[in-house]
């Protein structure tokens, strides 16, 4: 039984409160959920593929993540995450924008992860990802909408297309 910590809608903690995953979780109620966008030193983004038992099987994601435990700050659950996921260690995590949904009642803190890891030391987490690759700035951007998981991946990538073009903009957006 996985367990997370409640908050409000301005990311404050809600002692009296733990969530069970799988439950429903009450109106006004959030959990947490950390996504990490690898970039590799020589500007090289990583994409893991979903393993295909999964819902959006054999798509491409741009980030590795998963919700937080009870306990976990944002910190350590992008760290534990993007190991888990990746078989990558690091500290060098930068939070770069967080999202509230409502409808999936999470808030998304986001991370990005720069490394200069051996692009060959990627490891597969069983059950989650089923391939890597790690792709220029360039490919990511004009990657088919259809290729990429989920809808704050697409506007990453719109940010991305945007930054090319020389508009500064946030680094996440979200519809």
């Amino acid at each position: 039984m996985e367990l997370w910590d409640a908050y409000d809608k301005d990311f404050k903690k809600i002692d009296s409160l733990t969530l069970t995953r799988g439950e429903k979780i009450p109106d006004g109620v959030y959990h947490l959920v950390c996504d990490i966008i690898v970039r590799h030193t020589d500007g090289e983004y990583l994409l893991m593929q979903r393993d295909s038992r999964k819902h959006f099987g054999g798509m491409w994601e741009a980030t590795a993540g998963g919700s937080a435990l009870r306990g976990e700050t944002p910190f350590e659950c992008a760290k534990r995450e993007l190991f888990e996921e990746t078989g990558i260690l690091s500290d060098n995590l930068k939070e770069v924008g967080r999202v509230v949904s409502d409808e999936h009642r999470s808030i998304y803190v986001e991370f990005l992860c720069e490394t200069n890891c051996e692009k060959n030391s990627v490891k597969l987490q069983e059950g989650e990802t089923s391939d890597f690759k790690w792709v220029s700035r360039d490919k990511l951007v004009n990657m088919k909408k259809s290729q990429l998981v989920t809808q704050r991946m697409q506007c990453f990538v719109e940010e991305l297309k945007k930054q090319l073009t020389g508009i500064s903009i946030v680094f996440f957006a979200f519809i």
